[in-house]
């Protein structure tokens, strides 16, 4: 997304899921300071217009890595009504895509099913150059970012 995404529209990818220690409310708490790689997540999606999450399925659930993450974010004050691109590599892979959906309707994420990207990539290596070589990921990803792009000029 960040080599198709216009010049207006600045695309960071968070590489940090393996920092986060396991969430524990405990350490969430307003009078206690945050772990580190969790003060991190909560200024970056707190200083971000929109978040695309794309999420491997395992076992029919959300992956265990970005759960933990969205769990340290239920508390943040900057994550509701924050919209939210979902991307699915797997399109059979709609156990994980419900859950992400139903995890995020409960932290009252903003949805956006006109910047959904369904990407045919199961079963095939996928590298940055060879999904942009595959005219539909390419368009599919290319929608993605003109309807989050739309939905954030519109405010």
């Amino acid at each position: 997304m960040a080599r198709l995404a216009p010049p207006d529209i600045r695309v960071t990818l968070y590489r940090g899921l393996a920092a986060l220690p396991p969430f524990n409310p405990d350490d969430d708490e307003c009078d206690r300071p945050r772990p580190a790689p969790v003060e991190t997540l909560h200024t970056l999606v707190a200083e971000s217009d929109a978040l695309v999450i794309a999420s491997p399925e395992y076992a029919h659930g959300v992956a265990g890595a970005l759960k933990n993450a969205l769990d340290w974010l239920v508390s943040s004050e900057a994550f509701p009504g924050k919209p939210v691109v979902l991307i699915n590599a797997a399109p059979r892979a709609f156990h994980a895509q419900a859950a992400l959906r139903e995890i995020l309707a409960t932290m009252s994420a903003r949805l956006l099913p006109e910047a959904f990207a369904n990407l045919p990539l199961t079963g095939r290596p996928a590298t940055v150059d060879s999904i942009l070589a595959d005219p539909l990921c390419a368009r599919r990803l290319q929608e993605s970012l003109d309807g989050l792009r739309a939905v954030l000029r519109a405010g």
